[in-house]
């Protein structure tokens, strides 16, 4: 599919409080084999999201280190998950610590796949996200864990207020990109 049929298809699927305020742009090289071209979202005219350097405006991680110890990530933590430190522990670390030691481990696995997930943006993954959100349901794309359809299904048209509203836990645990869009389509709401 050419990118401004696609671009056009993206677009008709966009909030009506977002359209001309969210954009999808891409740029290519035809004569320069070393430039592959980008694709990038848009907010308000300004590059938010560059889907080929690593220079944009959302924080990119370079560490699971420093997604330990950003602040400003909250991770929940389940009874279930508590309960499974226990018994791996056997019941000899305290309960206080039952949590952190919770809250460590699924750090480190979400900063992993945060980690694999941002490294693996580019304007070809972009196109190919895009046709494969075009073709798949909404609840599959919201419950991917891939970027690029996370922040897609976020600013569609499809998704109504109430479920908006619901997935106010779930996604603090998405990339900081996906927060941003969740945030940019509750304030429209």
């Amino acid at each position: 599919m050419s990118w401004s049929k696609l671009k056009q298809q993206l677009e008709s699927f966009l909030s009506p409080a977002l359209q001309g305020k969210v954009e999808y742009r891409a740029t290519s090289y035809r004569y320069s084999p070393d430039k592959a071209g980008s694709s990038y979202l848009t907010v308000d005219k300004k590059n938010v999201l560059n889907m080929n350097d690593k220079t944009s405006g959302i924080r990119w991680y370079q560490t699971e280190q420093e997604i330990k110890n950003d602040p400003d990530i909250q991770i929940p933590v389940s009874l279930e998950e508590i309960e499974a430190i226990r018994v791996d522990t056997k019941g000899t670390v305290p309960e206080d610590r039952l949590i952190v030691i919770a809250r460590g481990r699924k750090m480190s696995v979400l900063a992993k796949e945060l980690l694999s997930a941002q490294s693996a943006l580019s304007k070809s993954n972009f196109v190919t996200a895009a046709n494969q959100f075009l073709s798949t349901s909404i609840e599959d794309n919201m419950e991917s864990s891939d970027i690029l359809l996370n922040i897609l299904a976020i600013v569609d048209r499809r998704v109504g207020k109430k479920r908006i509203l619901n997935m106010t836990e779930t996604i603090k645990l998405k990339h900081p990109a996906v927060q941003y869009f969740y945030e940019l389509r509750r304030s429209t709401l």
